[in-house]
């Protein structure tokens, strides 16, 4: 991984810690790995779910959510809160099975077009679930579309009841910032939704009628009252004696997967299938699937690319760049060599769990490459793929063993960067394997360059080159 001044962006290191995300816990901000979160969150959200096959789902649904919605609080410095709000998270509940869960599924996404699903989930959609165009009406998902759920039904989905004075209605909405009669009689559900859900509500009182959002007012009284408040929007509503009466069915929003059906489809069905009736078209995978990859063939060199109009000029640097590197190592070029140029960022940090301040990502003989134009120039483009190539060089000689350090300082010293100035240290791996801090990054690549160049000086190129394939042992320090 090095330093790209002019882009202000590192190349991609050869291998990937696991993502973390910083989450609010109480009062707290925890940064936790990946699938730590995740089982957290199974342990908040879906603890009482018996079935593995069920669990593993979830799983899935909630790492696919997090990375797709990572940063939803960036502007309170973290990526979640630990409420209902993103996904309810509890630390001091994760058991070793919900481990496990979360390990079984490690690292799978639900894909649609190339890019992260919008995968909610509920409790219990009531035997139906909701289009998520109408919960959240930016949002036209077509795997997301109101459809039956007869194994929602065949669970047994549970009525429930809830009532409560006016007055405490009318208080609990107003301390969510929500416009509320003066004296609050009765609540009418003015449109439903065709799944049969409240959309739209009338408040009336005072001699006024003040509309709202039927999700604006469950989600108000879920966090006013939590435990204690109205469940889902399948309801009927009417006033009686005095209190303010609910009667319905479900839990939750109702869009994407629902727990209790998901429960009731794991006694015949693997975590797949279930993924797949409730996120119909999207596909399952840890790197981005669903992309209209284009191949162009150089003569050592492939190019995946959606654009090959624009990317050809990738194909012809990269080939220049190997042509250098073999020329410079001696080495000959490694067989099926590819690098993909991805259509837009998003796609690239979700296919290859990078933040967006790495320039490209290097697995084995695979280059995943941000889209060109974020290069900002054709010398930074040249600059990361000539990193790129040489990380893939180095891996396709690299002796077992060979130390993390060695092999990114070596790629710094083969790609010309002259090594900042400073004592000689030998980086940490976690170090160089974190991607939560570029200057942290930075600071771990310039120590592995130096302590490299030293070694270099002080017991000549070509000797440093061939430890890559005889590894350190033949070392003699000087």
């Amino acid at each position: 991984m090095k330093p790209l001044l002019l882009t202000l962006l590192l190349a991609g290191s050869l291998t990937g810690a696991e993502p973390t995300f910083k989450v609010r816990v109480h009062d707290t901000v925890v940064e936790l790995p990946r699938e730590r979160y995740v089982a957290a969150v199974l342990a908040g959200e879906a603890g009482i779910v018996p079935a593995d096959e069920a669990l593993k789902a979830i799983a899935v649904a909630a790492r696919t959510y997090a990375v797709r919605l990572r940063g939803r609080h960036a502007a309170e410095g973290y990526d979640f809160c630990s409420t209902s709000h993103c996904q309810r998270v509890d630390l001091d509940a994760v058991t070793p099975r919900l481990e496990a869960m979360a390990a079984a599924t490690a690292g799978e996404l639900l894909w649609y077009q190339g890019r992260c699903a919008f995968t909610p989930y509920s409790r219990d959609c009531g035997g139906r679930t909701e289009d998520a165009a109408n919960v959240w009406p930016d949002l036209a998902a077509p795997y997301l579309k109101s459809h039956p759920d007869p194994y929602c039904v065949r669970a047994g989905t549970l009525p429930w009841q809830w009532n409560a004075d006016p007055r405490q209605i009318a208080e609990a909405l107003a301390r969510a910032g929500l416009h509320v009669p003066h004296v609050l009689d009765a609540i009418g559900i003015a449109q439903r939704t065709p799944s049969g859900r409240a959309l739209n509500l009338l408040l009336t009182g005072s001699g006024e009628s003040v509309p709202l959002d039927a999700g604006s007012f469950r989600l108000a009284m879920a966090r006013d009252r939590p435990g204690a408040a109205v469940l889902s929007d399948r309801y009927e509503v009417h006033a009686s004696g005095g209190r303010i009466v609910f009667q319905g069915t479900g839990k939750g929003h109702g869009v994407g997967l629902c727990q209790e059906g998901a429960r009731e489809m794991a006694a015949h069905s693997s975590y797949r299938e279930i993924l797949a009736f409730y996120y119909p078209g999207t596909s399952l995978g840890v790197t981005a699937t669903g992309i209209p990859w284009q191949r162009l063939s150089g003569d050592s060199i492939t190019l995946l690319t959606t654009d090959p109009q624009r990317d050809a000029v990738v194909l012809a640097m990269a080939e220049r760049q190997l042509r250098a590197a073999v020329q410079r190592t001696n080495w000959p070029a490694p067989a099926d060599l590819e690098v993909l140029a991805y259509p837009d960022l998003d796609t690239f940090r979700n296919a290859t769990g990078e933040p967006g301040w790495v320039a490209a990502h290097t697995a084995a003989r695979r280059i995943h490459l941000q889209p060109p134009a974020t290069l900002r120039s054709r010398n930074a483009l040249e600059s990361t793929l000539r990193h790129e190539i040489l990380h893939a060089l180095v891996e396709s000689q690299a002796a077992p063993g060979l130390p993390l350090w060695f092999r990114e300082g070596l790629v710094e010293f083969l790609d010309g960067a002259a090594p900042v100035e400073g004592p000689v240290r030998i980086p940490a791996d976690t170090e160089l394997r974190q991607m939560a801090d570029p200057a942290r990054a930075r600071r771990a690549y310039d120590d592995a360059a130096r302590a490299v160049a030293d070694l270099v000086r002080r017991n000549g190129e070509s000797t440093v080159i061939g430890w890559v394939r005889t590894g350190m042992q033949q070392r003699k320090d000087n």
